[in-house]
């Protein structure tokens, strides 16, 4: 039997990525997933962001790994988007069982310097992970038989790395601790419901956040930043790949993580371990 047998994902930032590869690797494992993405840009992030193209791609995979899928184009920093995909899941799945808030961006370069990628940063990665949990907590509550959320943060989420002191680079780094404090709080708050709420922490990974032409293009005019020590693992790799952080969530979504709750758990090549 598959570890997620029966189970309902809902995942935010499910086009490509983390996202896309959490969706793939639940539904492997047995999970139907409600998929949600902005699919369009926001004009802070420096590279190109998902597009409808990639979420239809999502669902294919899910589907091709023998998955069930609901689709919905939303935006996280926007309740009623979040509310609509969640209802959408519900109609289609009668309930949830793990959720993922994952959505993200990286507005670190370039445009991130605008004073508005601070707001974009924390309105996605902090305020837009409250609005997946103000969503869903109720019905997993309400359900009665436990559940598991899993929020998506960082390994500068638990450290001061950071490239520079953009605003967009300061939102990032204090959503990526916020949304340690909010984990914290909704684990103690939830336990006594059989509610697990834990958060992970990935190193670089190898997904078009981080791998794509304006990005090496920063790096190779910056040469400090690629020669920087601090910006390298441990172990000798450059990139993970998503599914090391999609087989993490897969282990602390199943009943063997059961008693597993309020962990920061890093998946980061020894990263945060120096």
């Amino acid at each position: 039997m598959a570890r997620l047998e029966g189970k309902v994902a809902f995942v935010t930032g499910a086009a490509r990525g983390q996202g896309r590869s959490h969706a793939v690797r639940l539904a492997e494992e047995g999970a139907s997933v409600i998929a949600m993405d902005i699919c369009e840009q926001i004009d802070t992030v420096f590279y190109p962001m998902a597009t409808t193209d990639d979420l239809a791609e999502t669902e294919r995979l899910v589907k091709e790994a023998g998955g069930s899928i609901v689709t919905s184009v939303g935006d996280v920093r926007n309740r009623a988007d979040v509310q609509r995909a969640y209802d959408a899941g519900i109609e289609q799945f009668g309930h949830v069982d793990i959720v993922l808030p994952n959505a993200g961006i990286m507005p670190v370069i370039g445009p991130g310097n605008q004073p508005q990628a601070w707001h974009d940063a924390i309105d996605v990665m902090l305020t837009g992970v409250w609005h997946v949990l103000e969503v869903t907590v109720p019905g997993l509550i309400e359900r009665g038989e436990g559940g598991s959320i899993v929020i998506t943060s960082s390994a500068a989420g638990l450290t001061s790395i950071g490239l520079n002191t953009f605003p967009g680079q300061a939102g990032y780094s204090a959503a990526k601790h916020g949304v340690v404090g909010l984990m914290r709080l909704y684990s103690k708050q939830l336990a006594k419901h059989s509610i697990r709420v834990n958060t992970v922490h990935p190193t670089g990974v190898n997904t078009p956040m981080v791998a794509n032409a304006e990005y090496g293009e920063f790096v190779n005019s910056h040469p400090e930043v690629a020669n920087d020590e601090s910006y390298k693992n441990p172990m000798p790799v450059e990139l993970i790949e998503a599914v090391d952080i999609s087989n993490a969530i897969v282990f602390l979504a199943s009943d063997e993580a059961r008693y597993v709750t309020g962990v920061t758990l890093p998946v980061d090549a020894g990263y945060n371990n120096r």
